[in-house]
């Protein structure tokens, strides 16, 4: 689950776009739907005057424009350009390059990518503040009832992770997906570290951005809770169409599945659990075991 890099300024999506080398315990839906929402239910405007619609649409605009919103058009732009090229299944996206062939320049770059990927999460929790209301608390991105998170964090990412890899051997073998390799990096001391902070880096500024944060605000703008959830798992769909069509349908899937967690939930935490634990194990292991039967390294 990896999100398209913009070539310009290496945001979150944005270590992919300029990388990428071809041939290279919350509370239960029902009264969540009111205008208050139920008790502990932190989804809508903070000292219960909504926005005018005018405004939020805007400001929604704005925070998928820095972010995955951009990362989308990308993304599109970028599977044209494949396309063009030839068969998909001829191809390769590479996932975690190198960004300097310095050591130490790589690390500070790697560094400053994943810190300034998560800025529109930044401005997401600041945009959510307010009034007393804590957004950390509205988005449900807290470690309350830390058993019970945990436990779904790990359950949702058993049930993404055989779902990704069976979509992916399906999308290659119908020629829809491009070879991905999940980490490129050359080897030293900071390498894995690196790699755990990169996962972490995009379970944070996904979930939070494409499934929280979106669905307290179209939730505002009075959007059923069927059209919420088909439009983040769009949106996530559709920063993966680098990586061909394949990774488009399975991370709709996935969309579909944590948009829906989450209106039942409110919770975005267990979602960035999840999400963390499938690019770590994907990262980290083809790091590690990649070089070993030939691939990668």
């Amino acid at each position: 689950m990896h999100a398209e890099p913009v070539p310009s300024g290496r945001s979150q999506a944005g270590s992919e776009a300029g990388s990428q080398r071809s041939t290279r315990g919350g509370s239960p839906p029902g009264e969540a739907d009111s205008a208050r929402g139920p008790v502990g239910d932190h989804s809508g405007p903070p000292g219960g005057t909504p926005a005018p619609a005018r405004r939020l649409t805007a400001e929604l605009l704005i925070v998928l424009g820095l972010s995955l919103g951009q990362s989308g058009v990308y993304a599109i732009v970028n599977l044209a350009e494949k396309l063009t090229r030839g068969p998909l299944s001829g191809q390769t996206t590479t996932l975690n390059p190198v960004l300097n062939d310095r050591q130490y320049f790589d690390l500070t770059y790697q560094l400053l990518n994943i810190a300034f990927a998560l800025v529109p999460v930044a401005l997401v929790l600041f945009l959510l503040s307010g009034h007393g209301v804590s957004a950390f608390r509205r988005l449900g991105f807290t470690f309350e009832q830390p058993l019970r998170t945990v436990g779904f964090g790990f359950g949702l990412a058993a049930i993404i992770g055989v779902g990704t890899l069976g979509v992916y051997a399906g999308g290659r073998a119908l020629g829809i997906t491009t070879a991905i390799v999940p980490a490129a990096l050359d080897a030293y001391w900071w390498t894995i570290p690196v790699l755990v902070l990169s996962a972490v880096r995009h379970a944070i500024l996904e979930e939070v951005i494409v499934v929280g944060y979106l669905v307290i605000r179209l939730r505002e703008l009075g959007w059923s809770t069927p059209a919420i959830i088909l439009t983040s798992a769009l949106i996530r769909g559709s920063y993966h169409l680098y990586q061909g069509f394949g990774p488009f349908i399975g991370n709709v899937l996935m969309g579909l599945l944590f948009a829906w967690f989450y209106t039942r939930t409110r919770r975005v935490m267990p979602l960035v659990i999840a999400h963390a634990l499938i690019d770590i194990t994907g990262f980290v292991g083809f790091a590690l075991i990649g070089p070993a039967i030939g691939i990668g390294g």
